[in-house]
C-alpha cells in the first residue's frame, strides 16, 4: 500500500515537472533569441563604426548588453536542462517501483 501511495506521489511530481518543463524550454527559448538579436544589432553597429570583421564577435559578445542576455540564456538553459533530468529522475523511479509492485503481487 505504501508502494502505491509513494507512485502516486511521484505521478504528482512527474506532472508537476512536465508542465514545468514546458515553462523553462519558453523561457529558454526567447532567452536564446534575445541574446541572438542583441548579438546581431551590437555587431551590425560595430560594422557600421567600422570595427574590422576579425575582431567584431569578440567585441559584440564582450558588451555588457550581450553578455548580460548570454548569462541570462545559460541560466534558462540550466533551469531547462535541470528540469529534463528531474523528469527522468522521475520516471526511473517509477519504474523501479512500478517493478517492485510486481514482484510483491
Amino acid at each position: 500500500m505504501e508502494e502505491i501511495q509513494k507512485m502516486q506521489e511521484l505521478n504528482t511530481y512527474l506532472t508537476t515537472a512536465l508542465a514545468e518543463y514546458k515553462k523553462r524550454g519558453t523561457d529558454y527559448a526567447k532567452a536564446y533569441k534575445n541574446y541572438r538579436v542583441l548579438l546581431s544589432q551590437e555587431l551590425l553597429k560595430l560594422k557600421a563604426e567600422g570595427m574590422p570583421v576579425t575582431i567584431a564577435y569578440d567585441i559584440a559578445r564582450g558588451t555588457e548588453r550581450v553578455a548580460n542576455a548570454k548569462e541570462q540564456e545559460i541560466i534558462t538553459e540550466c533551469l531547462y536542462k535541470s528540469c529534463q533530468e528531474a523528469i527522468n529522475t522521475y520516471k526511473l523511479q517509477i519504474k523501479i517501483l512500478q517493478e517492485n509492485i510486481n514482484k510483491d503481487y
